[in-house]
């Protein structure tokens, strides 16, 4: 009989407060065939939120990895790096879990049915509101998908719980290392996974329970989730997907910016990426009906 794989479950933390302990005591507590290890990349939280895992029951299955304020993106990164598993699962630090939602979401992935699968994900405290993915608005600002009744492709992986294969994962460079603080992460890794010929689904049949939050527990500039955006645009975008890109940007002058992402060489990495990908972006937005 094979031997199952080891599954990294990767959460990046910054100021969660309780939560990362209630997360951890809901992962340990539900049921699951599959060997797992959890790994914690606490991202320079102010919060002492990550202290209590010095004495925590489970702390030999427990990775705790500190990064310096590396931001969203690239704390999920350190995690995958510092990860044994042939399966990465990325949650947010703010979840409740079902038994065997491993089981049940790793299975269109071993069963060579897609690359990439998020779950249901529905709201702590209000679990009959749940979204089945993400697509994108004409801002390129998220949308939920409805429901499906079985497996079905989706545009956009929600950053707060989707399973990859760890060979795809690292094949497409995984998470923008450019990227700052936090911003457009994981709709970056979507596009990038379809234009490289990955697929992604949704597993409505696994259901987890996510804390939506009216603001973030630190501080984003917002020029730095414009400069995420920018920076998606120019490695990803035609030329008048950049210019509509340039236009949602109305805080600071979109020029600024732009001036900042191409000193950091987004386009030897935009050349890379069109040599490299399957797809363009027009296939992209054509494929899943969206209208930038």
């Amino acid at each position: 009989m094979t031997a199952k794989p080891i599954i990294s479950i990767i959460f990046p933390v910054k100021n969660e407060g309780g939560n990362v302990r209630t997360t951890l005591d809901s992962l340990f507590s539900v049921k699951t065939a599959y060997p797992f290890e959890a790994i914690v990349v606490n991202d320079k939280s102010a919060d002492n939120c990550c202290d209590f895992l010095q004495t925590y029951p489970q702390k030999k299955r427990v990775k705790l990895i500190h990064t310096i304020g590396v931001g969203a993106a690239n704390a999920r990164n350190v995690g995958a790096e510092n990860a044994s598993g042939d399966y990465l699962i990325f949650c947010d630090a703010h979840l409740e879990f079902e038994d065997w939602w491993i089981d049940h979401l790793l299975q269109p992935l071993l069963s060579g049915k897609t690359d990439a699968v998020t779950p249901a994900i529905g709201a702590i405290g209000d679990s009959e509101n749940v979204g089945f993915g993400q697509t994108l608005m004409p801002n390129l600002r998220i949308q939920w998908n409805p429901e499906q009744n079985e497996l079905f492709e989706t545009a956009v992986l929600p950053g707060g719980c989707f399973a990859i294969k760890r060979t795809v994962f690292e094949d497409v460079g995984g998470f923008e290392t450019g990227f700052k603080t936090w911003g457009h992460e994981d709709v970056e890794l979507s596009i990038k996974l379809w234009l490289f010929g990955y697929d992604c689904h949704v597993q409505p049949n696994v259901k987890i329970l996510h804390l939506f939050r009216k603001s973030h527990p630190y501080k984003i500039p917002y020029d730095d989730y414009y400069y995420n955006l920018l920076r998606m645009a120019f490695s990803h975008f035609n030329a008048a997907r950049i210019q509509k890109c340039r236009k949602l940007i109305r805080r600071r002058k979109a020029s600024d910016i732009e001036k900042l992402v191409l000193q950091d060489g987004v386009q030897m990495q935009r050349e890379a990426y069109f040599q490299k990908r399957k797809y363009n972006d027009d296939w992209y937005f054509k494929k899943f009906n969206i209208d930038f």
